[in-house]
């Protein structure tokens, strides 16, 4: 196929993925939102609720990360960290791992992450929210949350892999005609 045939055909779909993306944004705001407890989650700083994670905002975006032994995630928050500041412009934002608060610290401070994070360690919310399951164990993904008539509600939420829309690596090997091809994710190169 020449090459202004296969951008046609690239543009195409393009086109439909974008058509769909306005389908799913449509679906969201059709579902009812599901009401959650005020999970107590543990920082740096000793406990806190999830509440307390919104600060002055009512959205709140949990990133669930498998934590420091896994290079997919860390890609991801690697990711994060650049566009930190636009997101919280939005909506209050924080890291969650069942790592301990101090490990997640010393791991940040490798990464040079200047996003909050906070552990689940030991407590219910990664599996009552659906992000730790037998025999999979921890699975990463995302939720967005908002304080609604002194509630929190989840809105949505998805499972974080390989190619999804979160992370634009995976979109930019799209480019090359074999994707990927060997290439994954490591702590260092």
């Amino acid at each position: 196929m020449k090459y202004a045939d296969g951008k046609r055909k690239l543009e195409a779909a393009r086109k439909k993925i974008a058509k769909l993306r306005d389908d799913m944004r449509k679906v969201t705001r059709e579902i009812e939102p599901e009401e959650i407890d005020d999970y107590e989650l543990e920082t740096g700083d000793g406990p806190v609720k999830l509440s307390d994670l919104f600060g002055e905002k009512d959205d709140l975006i949990v990133i669930h990360n498998m934590g420091a032994s896994c290079p997919l995630c860390t890609m991801w928050a690697d990711g994060f960290n650049g566009i930190i500041d636009h997101l919280q412009a939005r909506a209050a934002f924080v890291v969650v791992t069942p790592d301990p608060p101090a490990a997640q610290k010393r791991f940040a401070a490798t990464r040079g992450w200047r996003f909050p994070m906070a552990s689940h360690r030991g407590r219910a919310f990664a599996r009552d929210m659906g992000y730790w399951a037998e025999p999979r164990g921890w699975v990463p993904g995302v939720s967005a949350f908002h304080k609604q008539d002194g509630r929190i509600v989840r809105l949505s939420d998805t499972e974080l892999s390989p190619h999804d829309d979160f992370n634009p690596i995976w979109h930019f090997f799209d480019l090359f005609p074999n994707g990927h091809a060997d290439w994954w994710p490591k702590f260092k190169y």
